[in-house]
């Protein structure tokens, strides 16, 4: 059964940048999609970014492109969220989940066959 887990959730400064590690295990030959969510306070969880089973593709919510960056390492079974210039409404905590299946619906929740407990992100002025 795949499992996902995430790390690297600290305090920072507006406009600086972060990266957070979603680790990827009992997946067997083939990677699942790997999303990112988030969910700010007092708001619901959305969608960020997700790259693709076979790594060749990202997509990003509007909220992040062009400042978040998804990629994997496969030596290494984690995926990376590289957050640059981070703006205070990026607080949330951050989920990471495996898609087995590789939905086209890669914004929608239900389609995630795991998730990780999340790590927190706090961006302060």
């Amino acid at each position: 059964q795949v499992r996902v887990s995430e790390s690297g959730g600290r305090l920072v400064q507006a406009g600086d940048s972060l990266t957070l590690s979603c680790a990827v295990s009992g997946f067997g030959v083939s990677w699942p999609a790997v999303g990112w969510f988030r969910q700010g306070p007092g708001k619901e969880r959305e969608f960020a970014a997700v790259i693709s089973w076979h790594g060749a593709k990202e997509y990003y919510s509007d909220s992040v492109k062009g400042r978040f960056s998804v990629s994997r390492d496969d030596a290494k079974n984690t995926v990376y969220l590289q957050m640059n210039n981070l703006k205070l409404e990026d607080t949330a905590v951050y989920f990471c989940a495996a898609d087995l299946q590789g939905s086209v619906h890669y914004t929608v929740e239900d389609e995630y066959d795991s998730w990780g407990q999340g790590t927190q992100v706090t961006v302060s002025s």
